[in-house]
């Protein structure tokens, strides 16, 4: 008996078109030195050099170590990395994209030293969007906010104070006088407390120790900090302009060491080291070396263009110069990743003549004046001329500013001015007499 087997076979063409980013080791490692203080990079390869006995370190002679070894007080004080940390870490417990990722951490870096968030949701919104090309809306902002106030301490990520003190989860009847009494309660009127609500002694003495044990403050542990020592921020870049108007840049190195793979075995090569074992010590080695001489050559790559770009600012000092620059325009001109040019432009500062400017400071958005693109930071200088020589009688509502700036030939719409009025500190109209 013979059976006969008929094989049909069908093919199926299927095309599927995928773009992915594959970044070699040293690419990696240079993407997370890059990312490091000059603190940081100095300890990174004290840490390379102990593990690694085929890395040898040397430190060279700079004909400016007065300039590289100086520091700046900007404000910024503390040992404060331990406190992000633990909120960074925090993270790990939801679900998040890497966007909402990104947003939350941006978040995180808004606080202010009593671990607040007091700039608005929307100026937070257009930062995101200004430094980190994240295109956000002010509802997920807000969403996300939502998030890290449920971070410990309770009370983290607060707008104010009455949402800091309702974040810590109050008793009911303490949340009715921060409800209904919130003036009489910043004020310590108790006794108009006591009238309004009914409230016997015992328990206004009661609702004063609950108050006692709330914490107004959930980043003091960061403001102490910062009260007891300060930080300097040391430039990572050096900018100087010689008398014939020619600018120059240097990568300050600080006090990091430079290495390289040592030639010699170390000790007297006796121990039975095998050869593999020190071939591979001696390529990891090499590795970290390529990488840090990458990280220099793509720190000094996005830098220039900076200063390509905002060259009238690094050649006369003044604000007004500056133009309209996003991130993406640094990357096009670099041909580098937009993350790496974030990672160059984050927590990175700029030594000039005119002072010291963290890199984030040189972006902004644009606008426009007599149909040609001007940098958001100009508008808002003629915002802020037009507020300050008002008549403080009469002082100038948003309507009026928006009318002015026009005659100056700015295209902008009256929320605009709304938005960049706030974003400078400015009350409306009718909280300016």
């Amino acid at each position: 008996m013979s059976q006969k087997l008929t094989l049909t076979q069908t093919q199926t063409q299927r095309q599927t078109q995928e773009q992915r980013l594959w970044l070699t080791p040293q690419q990696l490692l240079a993407a997370k030195l890059t990312s490091l203080s000059l603190d940081e990079l100095r300890e990174r390869v004290e840490t390379e050099c102990i593990e690694n006995p085929w890395l040898e370190k040397r430190r060279s002679t700079r004909t400016k170590q007065s300039r590289s070894s100086l520091s700046y007080d900007v404000g910024e004080r503390g040992d404060t990395q331990s406190f992000y940390e633990s909120l960074t870490e925090q993270m790990g417990e939801y679900e998040l994209t890497d966007e909402e990722r990104e947003i939350l951490e941006y978040l995180i870096g808004s606080l202010d030293g009593n671990g607040f968030i007091s700039k608005p949701m929307q100026q937070i919104v257009d930062e995101l969007e200004i430094y980190h090309s994240i295109p956000a809306t002010e509802p997920e902002v807000t969403r996300l906010l939502g998030v890290l106030q449920q971070f410990d301490p309770p009370g983290i990520g607060a707008r104010n104070l009455k949402e800091c003190l309702l974040l810590q989860h109050p008793s009911e009847k303490l949340r009715g006088v921060f409800e209904l009494c919130w003036d009489d309660f910043t004020n310590k009127r108790w006794d108009r407390i006591q009238e309004r609500m009914h409230l016997t002694d015992s328990e206004v003495e009661h609702l004063r120790r609950e108050v006692q044990r709330l914490n107004p403050r959930p980043g003091g542990n960061l403001n102490d900090v910062m009260d007891r020592q300060m930080q300097t921020i040391k430039p990572d870049f050096i900018v100087e302009i010689d008398e014939d108007g020619m600018i120059h840049l240097s990568l300050n190195q600080g006090d990091v060491p430079s290495v390289k793979v040592s030639d010699e075995i170390p000790g007297d090569g006796g121990d039975g080291e095998s050869e593999s074992f020190v071939r591979s010590y001696r390529e990891k080695g090499q590795l970290f070396v390529d990488a840090l001489a990458q990280r220099r050559e793509t720190m000094l790559s996005v830098m220039k263009t900076i200063i390509r770009l905002q060259k009238p600012f690094f050649l006369e000092g003044d604000e007004a110069l500056l133009r309209p620059m996003r991130l993406e325009d640094v990357a096009g001109k670099t041909g580098l990743d937009l993350s790496t040019v974030s990672r160059v432009t984050s927590s990175k500062y700029v030594d000039t003549p005119y002072g010291m400017y963290p890199l984030k400071w040189f972006f902004s958005g644009s606008s426009i004046q007599d149909g040609e693109e001007v940098s958001v930071r100009k508008v808002k200088q003629a915002l802020q001329a037009l507020i300050e020589a008002e008549n403080k009688s009469a002082p100038l509502s948003d309507d009026r500013l928006c009318g002015l700036l026009q005659q100056q030939g700015y295209e902008i719409a009256r929320r605009t001015v709304a938005k960049y009025r706030e974003a400078l500190g400015f009350p409306p109209a009718r909280l300016r007499r």
